[in-house]
């Protein structure tokens, strides 16, 4: 995605999209297959659901194809239950979709390439890393990674809403981790998005910080 002269995004016409269908199939295929059996964190619903409604924001922001492609296939490489398959993955992925979209990925990957499965490092040495990745990613990689963000965040504040703060027991980050860590992803992508998802975004996230800050405080 290209930036206009006050660098904000350009969005991409809906012709371009239309104009590979066969790259956008293809990559719907392998994040079937990568993720097909996965589980939303803490849920029975499959994970698909939350690839492609990223995929959905990724599009409804003015995201190309590349984009479009990376949205379904961000989570693949620190997916992969062993360093060999993430390996083969990277692979694949550059083989079908080029050196841009694994670019993206790999913009959006939180661990190395050692990293695999359940043997992942310390989650706030992921994410410092994971946000310094961005920093010096293009706007592409910093828009695919704002929609997965906002996806995420979307649905943790409706299950705050729901189950309260018993919802934050399934996670690896406390609740002033989670609000650190979102705050820190909206700043580094708003110059990257759309006006109405750096909106949207910050919205929620004014509303996960009040429902979460009792905890917080308790905490400290």
């Amino acid at each position: 995605m290209s930036t206009n002269e006050s660098g904000g995004p350009v969005p991409v016409p809906a012709e371009t999209l239309s104009r590979e269908p066969a790259r956008l199939h293809r990559a719907t295929e392998l994040a079937w297959a990568w993720h097909g059996t996965q589980t939303r964190k803490g849920r029975v619903t499959s994970y698909m659901g939350h690839l492609l409604q990223v995929q959905g924001l990724v599009v409804g922001a003015g995201g190309g194809p590349d984009a479009a492609i990376a949205a379904l296939l961000h989570d693949a490489l620190e997916d992969a239950e062993s360093p060999a398959e993430r390996a083969a993955r990277e692979i694949e992925i550059e083989a079908e979709f080029g050196r841009t979209v694994l670019g993206i990925v790999l913009d959006l990957t939180d661990t190395t390439p050692e990293e695999a499965g359940a043997s992942k490092g310390p989650w706030r040495a992921r994410k410092e890393r994971y946000l310094a990745q961005l920093r010096a990613a293009g706007p592409t990689s910093r828009l695919v990674a704002a929609c997965d963000k906002r996806q995420n965040l979307g649905d943790l504040v409706a299950d705050l809403r729901i189950e309260g703060p018993a919802t934050l027991d399934r996670f690896n980050a406390g609740p002033s981790e989670q609000v650190w860590y979102f705050r820190s992803m909206e700043t580094i992508c708003r110059p990257a998005i759309p006006a109405t998802l750096a909106s949207d975004m910050a919205t929620l996230l004014d509303e996960l910080e009040r429902i979460v800050a009792p905890q917080a405080l308790a905490k400290r």
